[in-house]
């Protein structure tokens, strides 16, 4: 069985580890600056889903997938419970974790995701990603060319960018499986995850500025996660922790009793 690539800090410290899951089309490296920051309490596994990253790729990739993703890489660090968080697609991951695997998690933190479907919404930028012909295109200012036709969002395109690496052939490539993320996009964008309760201490952060979790989606986070608390960290949108990184942090620690 496959393993998720990651990355672990402050693994000579005792306490209980933290387990960090990125989102849709991200990767371990979009979390160093945080996994620094709170490896100096507790030890931090910094993580690649599956189809990104350095991680395997498969043609699977339902929550369900994900969360035996998880338990499969517990079992072999041999972490028997772990505080667990996950950001967007990764909150959707570490949910179902949470739900198939309750007495493996401490803590849950589920990061600007709520447990219902969502409408697809990144069709542009899956077209976007899509357009890049790695046979004409050499460059990596000629990939940020062909993205900007699709996407307005410098932002956006600076974190897909994050994604090209040279492979052994010296040709550019896309360190996430774009083909399996396109395939599967509905299953795991348009689906809610299933129904189930985690009776764990589950804190939900939502960005201030990010439309993810609204008011009226705490009746049904409470459904699944009835010891939830939602926290909104202000001045920041789907990507908390990278737009208002300070408070996010705090906000964790806090949750964790680390302050």
């Amino acid at each position: 069985m496959e393993i998720l690539h990651s990355k672990i800090l402050g693994e000579n410290l005792s306490s209980t580890p933290l387990l960090v899951f990125h989102g849709l089309f991200g990767m371990l490296d979009n979390w160093g600056s945080f996994g620094k920051d709170l490896g100096e309490s507790l030890p931090v596994h910094l993580i690649d889903l599956r189809n990104h990253g350095r991680s395997f790729h498969s043609e699977h990739m339902s929550h369900d997938d994900l969360a035996d993703d998880i338990a499969r890489y517990m079992n072999h660090y041999g972490i028997s419970k772990a505080h667990i968080l996950g950001h967007s697609l990764g909150g959707k991951a570490v949910m179902q974790f949470a739900i198939k695997y309750p007495a493996m998690v401490e803590k849950l933190i589920v990061v600007d995701i709520s447990p219902k479907a969502y409408p697809p919404h990144h069709q542009g930028i899956i077209k976007a990603l899509e357009s890049v012909d790695f046979n004409t295109v050499h460059s990596r200012s000629e990939v940020e060319s062909v993205l900007n036709q699709y996407i307005p969002e410098k932002s956006t395109i600076q974190f897909l960018l994050k994604n090209l690496y040279w492979d052994d052939d010296k040709n550019l490539r896309w360190r996430f499986n774009l083909k399996t993320l396109s395939d599967k996009y509905t299953e795991f964008v348009s689906n809610a995850i299933k129904f189930g309760v985690f009776e764990g201490e589950t804190l939900f952060i939502a960005g201030g500025n990010s439309n993810y979790i609204l008011p009226q989606d705490e009746f049904a986070i409470k459904q699944q996660f009835p010891k939830e608390k939602i926290v909104t960290v202000k001045n920041a949108g789907h990507w908390v922790q990278a737009e208002n990184p300070v408070d996010f942090a705090k906000v964790v620690k806090e949750f964790l009793g680390l302050n």
